[in-house]
């Protein structure tokens, strides 16, 4: 039996509460050869989820907090700055290999769970989970797009009771991660490239999609559908969806909106090094 916006909504209550909001605003064509895709990070979710799992990595000791701190770093420098250094984007990525090669996949799979247990699921923006209910309500498909690991976006998306999800891929052999990549970050331009393959596999007509992103460095994603929806958008965001005509919807608070105009991975790289510093006192107080 299908659930209804409301029902699916409460489900995972929480901050950014708007359902009459996007079920009385939003128009969603009724056409199987439609369908949606989410960003996760700031979109779908408060916060990085790459930063959640890192950090449910390290409480679990699989890796050392000077590793979390240079991994954040990386990440604050590309976020806030919008652009790319080959450098940082390959020592980001050796380094995330470096965690779980050697690691079955089924064992970090498990983690993973737990890690969206613990620290993810009281933090989906439950506007946002209704804005992709509404699309699953009209038949169509919805698929998260994110650069994180694809298990963890699989999970995140199986808990939502979303379609599937698109994310970086990692090489197996034998149910181990060999510690390379079978495909580049999906990030930036590599997103639509990714969407436009998939829509050709499951006979989607990419005028009849919709996309959805917090972020100015994904415009490349919203800008291969029909329908871009901004949400919870950075100020560069903002600025071109004003100009292009694209729909915005905020489901933070009038004070967190202001707070997190600033680059929002700016908080996070914060909050990582105090995960880095606490993790460093925890072992300390062991000694």
């Amino acid at each position: 039996m299908r659930r209804s916006t409301l029902d699916a909504v409460n489900v995972l209550p929480g901050p950014g509460w708007a359902s009459y909001e996007v079920e009385t605003a939003l128009t969603v064509p009724q056409d199987p050869t439609g369908a949606a895709f989410f960003d996760v990070d700031n979109t779908m979710m408060r916060g990085a989820s790459i930063y959640y799992f890192a950090r449910g990595l390290a409480a679990r000791r699989f890796f050392s907090a000077r590793d979390l701190a240079r991994f954040a770093w990386g990440q604050l420098k590309f976020r806030v700055g919008g652009t790319e250094d080959h450098e940082d984007i390959e020592g980001a990525k050796q380094a995330a290999l470096g965690f779980v090669a050697g690691r079955r996949v089924d064992e970090l799979t498990a983690i993973c769970e737990e890690i969206f247990d613990e620290l993810m699921a009281h933090r989906i923006w439950s506007g946002t989970r209704a804005l992709a209910q509404l699309h699953l309500d009209r038949g169509q498909r919805v698929w998260l797009v994110t650069a994180a690991p694809a298990e963890l976006g699989s999970i995140i998306s199986r808990r939502l009771g979303l379609t599937g999800a698109l994310g970086t891929e990692a090489e197996v052999r034998d149910g181990v991660y060999t510690g390379r990549l079978t495909t580049d970050l999906l990030h930036g331009p590599a997103k639509p490239l990714a969407i436009a393959k998939l829509a050709a596999a499951e006979g989607l007509d990419l005028s009849h999609c919709t996309a959805y992103s917090d972020s100015h460095n994904d415009v490349p994603m919203l800008s291969c559908v029909g329908q871009a929806v901004a949400v919870n958008p950075d100020s560069e965001l903002r600025r071109v969806a004003r100009r292009e005509g694209w729909e915005i919807r905020d489901f933070r608070t009038v004070r967190k909106a202001a707070r997190i105009s600033l680059p929002v991975v700016l908080g996070t790289g914060v909050a990582v090094a105090a995960v880095a510093l606490a993790i460093r006192h925890s072992r300390r107080r062991k000694l």
